[in-house]
């Protein structure tokens, strides 16, 4: 299912979203300048598991080097699909949770869950090399903030039936809730494999989670649930 947009209007412009949106737009027109510096870019910028997990064998390991990338990796991403495809779903759901949140309480949010999600992606994979970039695992969290907050919310989705797309509306949770489903199925499968690709499933699992744990905990500035 490809969401292309709900019937849930917020009361609000919604000002953070579109300045996460606008800034990683910016990082990735910097990345396309790198050319051939691009790969050790995100080396350095994105979280890399095997450097986290273990620091302290690494002769220049400081705690900025080592942590720094929990939040830049949020700003990174492999490719224009990457960018676009995670940039359409906080398009779509984080306008909702930043009117009830509030525009400071939901970038601490969105961080939160950026954060954690990174983490949960390290302890399923502590021996990778690769790095881990993208604002999956903290949009993965607004996921599951809105999932829980608007769970009858109506949102039009492209459902690809064989060779017929059909436009159809689902409530939320049944659209979130598959999509968790997916990724929880997803990372299970990876565990397994001899490698786990190139999708952080974990991160996504992990993000989707918290954004459920800690929306609940967040003081809200609105109290209007769908």
């Amino acid at each position: 299912m490809i969401p292309l947009r709900d019937r849930n209007q917020s009361g609000t412009f919604p000002i953070v979203t579109v300045g996460i949106i606008l800034a990683n737009v910016l990082v990735f027109l910097v990345e396309l300048s790198l050319g051939a510096q691009l790969d050790s870019f995100l080396f350095q910028f994105g979280v890399v598991p095997i450097k986290v997990a273990y620091s302290s064998d690494i002769p220049d390991s400081t705690f900025v080097n080592t942590y720094f990338p929990f939040l830049s990796y949020m700003f990174l991403h492999g490719g224009f699909i990457h960018l676009i495809g995670n940039m359409w779903y906080l398009w779509i759901f984080g306008d909702n949770i930043e009117d009830m949140l509030g525009r400071f309480k939901f970038l601490i949010f969105y961080f939160i869950c950026g954060i954690g999600s990174a983490m949960v992606h390290v302890y399923f994979n502590s021996q990778s090399g690769i790095p881990c970039i993208g604002a999956s695992g903290a949009i993965s969290g607004v996921l599951g903030a809105y999932m829980v907050t608007f769970p009858r919310a109506r949102i039009l989705v492209i459902l690809p039936l064989f060779i017929i797309w059909e436009i159809i509306e689902l409530p939320a949770i049944i659209v979130l809730g598959f999509w968790f489903l997916i990724q929880f199925f997803s990372g299970t499968v990876a565990i397994s494999a001899a490698h786990g690709g190139g999708v952080a499933w974990w991160a996504h699992v992990g993000g989707f989670v918290l954004g459920i744990i800690f929306i609940k905990i967040f003081p809200k500035s609105r109290y209007r649930h769908g």
